[in-house]
């Protein structure tokens, strides 16, 4: 990691004859160690505890890297101190063994040493220590500089002694440190401003491979150059780049004649002394590098000849049929000797018959290298079945830039799988094992999530670091973990598709026979019949595969064994105790929990318990769920419990069964979210344990990016996208159609007599449709003039269009099904209605609106206002953009509606001299005059996401992964806002968490929270909220690219500040006078997984509460300040500790489990769902001590939470809502606020909705009824999910019961809701009896959660509705234990 980064330098190449020999130093007896270690038995699982001292990621102190020479009166040697800070310790021991040499041979000087990890410096009294140093030091040396916070830190130190100090050398860093350079006459201030060529270089943006090859060029040619202009500056120059190769070159004889030969020419006290030192040892660039090998290797054909040679090997390294792993090493490790952690893996592979070919490169471009020596440039097939990186990096790129197009090109070539190894950075081993979060933040960013974007996965940790010495060692355990994963990958790459065996995993969740196979908008089943039909033609053994998806369902969930129809699944197998203990090393851990195996789930008292059916190689499981949802003494527990029994025998049955790799189908099981580290697990995490060594494959919906991540960082997930359902607009029914027509009629007829009477139709038909708790209406019989009466049209017309134009997905996604033509006129709709400026895209809206002279956004606002001239004019723009977009698509369909030769009919329709398509539409509406320009650009645009959305490799995707090939990466998210998360199939990622927010997000952000404030202080007598409590996802974020952060930044009055590259890691104020308003205070409830993934963003978003709270400004200004001390003064606290706002789960759990308390109906009362929220939520982060982990801070949450006067969520996109999946009620803090305000007042509850481009805000209440008009009681959805037969029914219910969690956390749920529901659902006898015949299970829930609103007092009713339910629940239960009555 030391070596080169971003600016891609690498050393002048030479022949191998030339180059400095890496012979095997101390090989044999690394390998022993760590052989003997791999050979201990035994499983500890340990307790990790939180970071003690000074709360920071590492403990570790300077004083392990300074060496004072002895004084030597009689020789009187000047004495040359020399500081130097690098980003981690591989160069410490070649440093102190080269100063230890100079030092013993007594000759020109003595040298003073200390060296500074770069994260040390986050001590303050560490850093006071480095800026002791510098103040008498000669030489300051920097490496890999590029934390902003810790930039900025070690360049305010360093400027101070600059003028003084007698040499200043930055390699690659930031580039305000690197400005500090300062060699003689030669000097890096005007970096990026200069004009030279050399300056040129370090300035450009874009560093692919051009820009290695131009530094490459340079660091070559300059030095020989230079060499022979007279100019002090050359030479100084000169010796610069020389520094840079001693640098590069990190052996301690290269570190040595560094040190002399900038001592010996800048030092004062050495002037006139003829230092001598040797030129650099040269090492090649790139290579090929065995620790058994006389030397390093620049052709892969010489080293294979070599290996096949081997005198050392054991016969199996020399079958041509055993796999091939390639590895993927930095050089600076290798040329330092800080290379054991290599030498590990090595061996280790080895050991289990796998050949290497490590190669390594001098900067961290691998790209090139990986093509060079991993493809066999014959036949361009690869000469690996797997490639795992050891560096950590991105393949192509550092710290600082990456070049991920460049880097998948190269990955696809190899075709194989991709894994991404870590060692330890910034922490020690010791440090890593007791925390709580697992890897650093910083290592997290630069290490995980960027290597993501290549397609890299698996981020398992296998070395540590040596506190004293800063030497890497192999973590026996780890390297085990990942060289059996690595060759369980490769060995997919080399099995014939009939002999390979797949395990299958469908979840149910929550536990209950109905919902086996649930998965975020995907029927579980048909997409299975749909993948096992075509593995069986591809040439895979599935035998006994049913004819038909209903067949494979019964499978699956009846047990053949029972007499009737039992309430069980199908037991696949029966695992002993005896077994299970073999199988399961840590079983012994679990009983603290869950008592002795095999305990009384998935079990029958005395065998575990394996469900599921197998068809010939292919097994289909269905997961244990997490065993304490109905417990509710469990679900109040601040961390989550381990895995049962039943759970942990899961896993380990596929032994017996031989399964080559795993399929987990759909979103989401609970394997990764077990409790363990967040990110780089130990062998004691339990999805690590659980998941052993058997590759992983992850179905998961395109548009969670941020679950899916989870899944990728802690089961090892090569995750799969999947399509969502296509979006449809609601459409409207029964009343809600009738008011449409009445408002029709009054447009046409309000100048007539019959105006009055009308409006009365529509008022009273409004109220019939319970829109009067939305639009403020009139009594009936109230005399209105004209204008009022447009007004009051208006506002009705406003509600029904919303209605009306509300997106929703219909029904399920079936794998490999793509969408029709007229399924992919809604998305395009969507996807066009967005203004995308970077591309010089207008919305179809805006255009439209042009042509009339008028501005969208005027239009939007005049509509929400209820403007009936505003309202009729959207309508009219809306109804022009799906005609002329449903016209654009039609021409690309088939006869029988399926879009087909997309890109050639496309080319057809964009091709000049044709009248297009939309503007043959248009010219028939109020829209002919529209610009035909811009309308051009759109629908080239609309053309490209057109391809995208039909595109389908979700089939080929997972045959790719299973032929152990490299399976292309692509981000998630929301495809109406980012169409490039289309098409699906695709190896999904979040994005760089260090980019947001982004400076679109933070525009979108302050209208959001303006219209906040202004809703809030309409509905509170012009009050300002002086605290809103909010919740952050990570979904949201990443498809927002941070919105809902930047929310909380303007809030409370503070904006971002990127860096030179782009990385958001610090704020600042904006002053009172620009914000206008005063600072709200905010409580910020992150959920688990936005604490996995942005972390950096909890430490920005604390800094930037704290730092307001300590502004020196009035309180009724600065309601953050204004709390915090007087919570401060409560507390006996200082003012900043006071000021602790952001919290979330303890680190390894998720949720408040009040979602799981109402699914599964295992509350007594809302203070017990208030307490589990309280115990669960109340960990907080602390900037200033990060490396303690997520600490309990319950009284600094209750109180916080007592000042809310508001609550607030935000809707991102159209495909979830607030009854679509339980989260959101989940982290509703509503009635807990009004239990901890001394006022006992309920706080207002606002949802922000940007899933168009009219931004909206409204109450809770509002969007539960419009969620319930435009979903749970619209025939258009619930239809859409009867279509989908077993899975809709188990929807339909999911979506009251996430009602009644609505109810249990806000009371914003009207009675109505469940009034029609009942209505729709129960008192029609043909939907009843579709429901019970599909899904019996499900029924009885749904029937269940009627009952158990009305007994909670959230639904009021009639007797004879109640007793109709009870009877059906009683008729339900019969059928389902087989009953005849």
């Amino acid at each position: 990691m030391a070596s080169l980064v971003s600016t891609g330098f690498t050393l002048p190449c030479s022949k191998p004859e030339n180059l400095h020999p890496l012979s095997h130093r101390n090989v044999v007896t690394a390998i022993l160690r760590h052989r003997s270690q791999s050979c201990r038995k035994g499983f500890r699982r340990l307790r990790c505890n939180a970071v003690v001292g000074n709360g920071l990621f590492t403990q570790t102190k300077p004083e392990v890297r300074r060496i004072i020479p002895d004084e030597d009166p009689v020789l009187g040697l000047p004495r040359v101190k020399v500081v130097y800070v690098v980003l981690e310790a591989q160069y410490q021991s070649a440093i102190s063994t080269a100063v230890r040499t100079l030092n013993a041979d007594h000759l020109y000087a003595s040298f003073e040493v200390v060296g500074y990890l770069v994260e040390e410096l986050r001590d303050e009294s560490t850093y006071g220590t480095f800026c002791e140093d510098l103040s008498d030091a000669n030489i300051f040396i920097g490496s890999l500089i590029f934390v902003e916070e810790l930039a900025a830190k070690v360049r305010a130190a360093v400027e101070k002694q600059r003028d003084r100090m007698d040499a200043v050398l930055v390699f690659p860093s930031m580039p305000e440190v690197m400005r500090l350079n300062k060699l003689g006459s030669f000097s890096m201030s005007q970096l990026g401003q200069s004009k030279s060529p050399f300056f040129q270089l370090f300035k450009r943006k874009k560093q692919g491979a051009g820009f290695a090859e131009s530094m490459l060029k340079l660091v070559r040619t300059l030095p020989k150059v230079l060499k022979y202009l007279p100019s002090d500056k050359a030479q100084d120059a000169r010796l610069y780049i020389l520094s840079l190769q001693f640098w590069l070159g990190g052996s301690p004889e290269n570190l040595q004649n560094f040190l002399k030969m900038i001592a010996g020419s800048y030092v004062p006290a050495l002037k006139g002394t003829k230092v001598n030192y040797a030129d650099p040892v040269l090492f090649l660039d790139s290579g090929i590098w065995h620790p058994m090998a006389p030397s390093m290797f620049d052709d892969a054909k010489e080293y294979l000849n070599w290996y096949g040679t081997r005198r050392d090997a054991k016969a199996k390294l020399k079958d041509p049929n055993a796999p091939v792993i390639g590895l993927v090493l930095q050089r600076s490790h290798i040329v330092t000797g800080d290379d054991a952690h290599y030498v590990a893996v090595i061996m280790e592979l080895e050991a289990r018959g796998a050949k290497v070919i490590p190669i390594f490169a001098g900067g961290l471009d691998f790209s090139g290298p990986a093509e060079r020596y991993l493809i066999n440039p014959i036949n361009n097939n690869p000469f690996v079945h797997a490639v795992v990186s050891l560096t950590g990096f991105a393949l192509v790129g550092g710290p600082a830039r990456q070049d991920h197009p460049r880097a998948i090109e190269a990955l696809m070539k190899l075709d194989v799988p991709y894994i991404v190894a870590l060692p330890l950075v910034f922490q020690t081993t010791e440090e890593w094992l007791n925390s709580t979060l697992g890897l650093h933040p910083i290592q997290v960013a630069l290490q995980v999530a960027l290597p993501e974007l290549d397609g890299g996965m698996e981020p398992i940790v296998f070395s540590g670091r040596d506190a004293r010495t800063g030497k890497s060692h192999a973590l026996h355990k780890r390297v085990e973990q990942l060289c059996t994963r690595a060759i369980k990958w490769a060995e997919l790459k080399r099995k014939s598709k009939e002999e390979k065996k797949l395990a299958i995993t469908v979840f149910s969740f929550p536990p209950d026979k109905g919902n086996v196979g649930t998965a975020a908008y995907l029927n579980v089943f048909s997409s299975i019949f749909s993948v096992l039909g075509d593995l069986k033609r591809d040439g895979y053994n599935v035998e006994g595969l049913p004819k038909t998806a209903e067949s494979l369902v019964e499978d699956v969930i009846h047990d053949k064994e029972a007499k009737f129809s039992s309430p069980n699944l199908n037991v696949a197998y029966r695992m002993t105790v005896r077994e299970y203990k073999s199988l399961t090393p840590y079983a012994a851990a679990l009983e603290e929990s869950w008592g002795k195996p095999p305990g009384n789930l998935n079990s029958d008292g005395e065998h575990l318990l394996v469900y599921g059916k197998q068809y010939g190689n292919v097994f289909i499981g269905v997961q244990p769920t997490f065993g304490y949802e109905g417990d509710p003494m469990r679900l109040l527990f601040s961390k989550s419990a381990s895995p049962h029994h039943g759970f942990a025998a899961y896993y380990p049955s596929w032994k017996n069964f031989g399964a080559d790799a795993v399929l987990h189908f759909g979103t989401h099981g609970s394997l990764e979210f077990m409790p363990g580290k967040q990110v780089g697990m130990s062998d004691v995490c339990f999805p690590d344990s659980l998941i052993g060594n058997i590759p992983n494959i992850y179905y998961y919906a395109a548009n969670n990016p941020s679950e899916a991540t989870i899944a990728k960082r802690r089961s090892y997930a090569n995750t799969i996208s999947y399509l969502t359902p296509p979006a449809e607009n609601a459409g409207l029914y029964k009343g809600l159609k009738q008011l449409s027509e009445l408002i029709s009629s009054y447009q046409s007829l309000k100048d007539t007599g019959r105006g009055a009477q009308i409006v009365s139709s529509i008022v009273s038909t409004a109220k019939q449709c319970n829109l009067d708790k939305d639009v403020s209406l009139p009594e009936e019989g109230v005399e209105l003039l004209p204008k009022e009466r447009d007004l009051v049209v208006g506002k009705v017309y406003s509600k029904i269009m919303e209605i009306e134009s509300r997106l929703l997905p219909c029904g399920l996604h079936v794998i490999g099904e793509p969408p029709s033509a007229l399924e992919a006129v809604a998305t395009l709709v969507n996807i066009a209605a967005l203004d995308r400026p970077e591309d010089g895209i207008y919305s179809l809206p805006g255009i439209l609106a042009e042509t009339m002279g008028r501005n969208i956004e005027d239009v939007y606002r005049g509509s929400d206002k209820g403007i009936l001239a505003d309202v009729e004019l959207l309508r009219l723009i809306t109804e022009a953009s799906r005609g002329a977009i449903t016209t654009f698509v039609e021409k690309t369909a088939n006869k029988k509606g399926q879009v087909v030769d997309v890109a050639e009919k496309l080319s057809s329709i964009l091709g000049f001299g044709l009248i297009e398509p939309w503007v043959q539409y248009l010219s028939k509406t109020k829209f002919t005059r529209a610009d035909r320009e811009k309308l051009r650009t759109l629908f080239q645009f609309l053309g490209e996401c057109l391809k995208l959305v039909v595109a389908d490799n979700e089939l080929g995707s997972l045959k790719q992964a299973l032929d152990g090939s490299y399976v292309e990466p692509g981000p998630g998210g929301d495809p109406i806002r980012n169409p490039k998360v289309l098409p699906t199939g695709k190896n999904i990622h979040a994005l760089d968490p260090q980019a947001i927010p982004t400076a679109a997000a933070m525009q979108s952000a302050k209208v959001v929270v303006d219209r906040l404030i202004e809703r809030q202080r309409l509905d509170n007598s012009g009050k300002y909220p002086e605290t809103i409590a909010l919740v952050l996802w990570g979904t949201d974020n990443i498809k927002t690219y941070g919105e809902s952060l930047a929310q909380v930044l303007w809030m409370i009055g503070v904006r971002p500040v990127a860096d030179t590259f782009g990385r958001v890691n610090r704020v600042e104020p904006v002053e009172l006078e620009e914000l206008g308003r005063p600072r709200i205070d905010v409580v910020v409830n992150c959920s688990g997984v936005f604490r996995d993934l942005f972390i950096n963003q909890m430490n920005l978003l604390d800094r930037a509460v704290k730092m307001v709270a300590e502004l020196n400004e009035p309180m009724e200004q600065n309601y953050v300040r204004k709390h915090a001390m007087e919570q401060a003064s409560e507390l006996g606290v200082s003012v900043r500790e006071a000021a602790t706002r952001v919290f979330s789960n303890a680190s390894g759990s998720y949720s408040s489990n009040v979602n799981l308390a109402v699914e599964n109906s295992s509350w007594n009362d809302e203070k017990q769902l208030q307490e589990m929220y309280l115990s669960r939520k109340s960990f907080a982060f602390d900037c200033d001590a990060p490396g303690a982990g997520m600490m309990v801070k319950r009284k600094a949450f209750e109180m916080a939470l007592s000042t809310a006067d508001a609550t607030f969520q935000n809707l991102d996109s159209s495909e979830i809502s607030l009854t679509d999946v339980s989260h959101y009620f989940d982290s509703d803090p509503t009635n807990l606020v009004q239990s901890l305000r001394r006022d006992g007042k309920r706080p207002s509850a606002y949802i922000a909705d940007t899933t168009t481009a009219n931004a909206q805000v409204r109450t809770l209440g509002e969007t539960v009824r419009l969620d319930a008009r435009t979903k749970l009681l619209n025939p258009k959805w619930y239809e859409g999910m009867m279509a989908s037969g077993y899975e809709g029914v188990r929807e339909i219910e999911k979506r009251l019961t996430n009602t009644v969690g609505w109810s249990a956390t806000s009371g914003q749920v009207d009675n109505w809701v469940y009034e029609e529901a009942n209505s729709t659902f129960i008192k029609d006898e043909d939907m009843l009896k579709r429901l019970m015949d599909t899904n019996p299970n499900s029924f009885r829930k749904l029937v269940q959660t009627f009952l158990e609103a009305s007994g909670r007092g959230y639904w009021e009713t009639s007797e004879e509705n109640l007793d109709k339910l009870r009877q059906l629940y009683s008729e339900v239960e019969d059928k389902i234990e087989g009953i005849e009555r």
